[in-house]
């Protein structure tokens, strides 16, 4: 009597149970395809090693070489000026002249004065000579020969006096012709004729250039100037010519320089408000393309580092605490986040000095959102192809 009544509960049972083992089953599949997802694909390079020849771009403004402020060193009305503002003068050329007749008058006078003095000197002496041949028949006495030889003594230096007076004045008649200092190009004329210049006054007459050669005057940190010495002392960068590094120049317009400069010399104190270092290059300049105050991009050449880590600047992560670190792959394809510290750049790469070795997987492309442990799987990427960050 209970058969027909178990049959349907039987039916009932039956079916939930096949609806509960195919639920399971469509979970365990989703499952399954939720972690398929879960692995990632990843462009990978592998890290090697090269010989980089090491290029520092700095910022720099052009100097002259040698500078001169053409200043009178006497007073006077400037009668004529002699020379074309913006011309190449030679040094002991004359620039300028100023009315002389004081300073002639002055010789004059000097001249005058020196010969009154040779003639008195020229007195004393027969004075004196006389009266020594007369001392050895006592016809004067000691005391007359000595004041004889005093006298003489005194003409002659009041001779040498009026000699350095005229020289004196001779020396200021030279200077009514104001010479140049230098040779180089000068600039414009800060006086005009019939304007009146005294000695050692504080606004020039005009400046003169040396612009072949040029400086270059650089700043770099001293913090860097610091770590490129401790690879230069352990023999990771090497000279191509010990004791010349060469610096290339690039202009305003975006044009380079066609000539290589040298560096000259590193200051030997910081800046305490900037913690920067001057630099100093010299450029040939034939043509005068550099002129002062220009600014320029100096690329110096620091040397070759040989068998240096070279990565794409794009695959280097940075914290906001200023931490560089990179991501690879392991042997277990699983991603690994490694902290490296950074040198200097190589173009559009970055020269990783510690942190990676030769071999690794390191991953350039995929980067996105990509965690400590994630699972992945890789695939090679050429060093023209990396994409950075997806």
């Amino acid at each position: 009597m209970f058969g027909p009544v178990f049959l349907p509960l039987a039916h009932f049972f039956c079916c939930l149970a096949v609806c509960l083992l195919c639920t399971g089953l469509s979970g365990c599949e989703q499952q399954h395809v939720k972690e398929a997802k879960k692995i990632r694909d990843v462009g990978v390079q592998k890290v090697c090693t090269e010989n980089v020849s090491l290029t520092v771009e700095l910022s720099g403004r052009v100097s002259a070489y040698r500078k001169a402020e053409v200043r009178p060193q006497v007073g006077g009305i400037l009668q004529k000026q002699l020379f074309s503002e913006g011309s190449l003068v030679h040094e002991g050329q004359s620039l300028y002249k100023i009315d002389p007749a004081t300073y002639e008058a002055e010789v004059a006078s000097a001249k005058a004065a020196l010969a009154r003095a040779r003639a008195a000197l020229t007195q004393c002496e027969l004075r004196r000579s006389r009266r020594r041949a007369l001392l050895g028949s006592h016809a004067v006495s000691q005391q007359a020969v000595e004041d004889a030889e005093a006298e003489y003594l005194q003409a002659k230096a009041d001779v040498e006096v009026c000699a350095a007076a005229l020289l004196t004045a001779e020396i200021r008649l030279r200077y009514t012709d104001v010479l140049a200092p230098i040779t180089g190009r000068i600039g414009k004329s800060h006086m005009t004729q019939g304007a009146l210049v005294t000695a050692n006054q504080t606004e020039p007459l005009a400046v003169i250039q040396q612009l072949d050669p040029v400086y270059v005057d650089m700043t770099r940190s001293s913090l860097d100037l610091l770590r490129v010495r401790e690879r230069y002392l352990s023999g990771q960068i090497k000279q191509d010519t010990p004791g010349q590094t060469s610096v290339r120049l690039v202009l305003d317009d975006s044009h380079t320089y066609p000539l290589t400069g040298k560096l000259q010399f590193a200051d030997i104190s910081v800046d305490e408000s900037t913690g920067m270092v001057l630099l100093r290059a010299v450029f040939p300049n034939p043509d005068g393309t550099l002129l002062p105050g220009l600014y320029v991009k100096a690329f110096v050449h620091e040397g070759v580092e040989e068998k240096a880590v070279l990565v794409p600047e794009s695959c280097v992560l940075r914290s906001a605490r200023g931490q560089t670190s990179v991501f690879v792959v392991d042997a277990e394809n699983r991603v690994q986040q490694r902290i490296v510290r950074t040198a200097e750049r190589s173009g559009r790469k970055i020269i990783i000095s510690e942190g990676l070795v030769e071999g690794e997987q390191l991953i350039v492309e995929g980067l996105r959102q990509l965690k400590e442990g994630d699972q992945v799987q890789t695939h090679p990427v050429s060093l023209g192809q990396a994409k950075g960050q997806q």
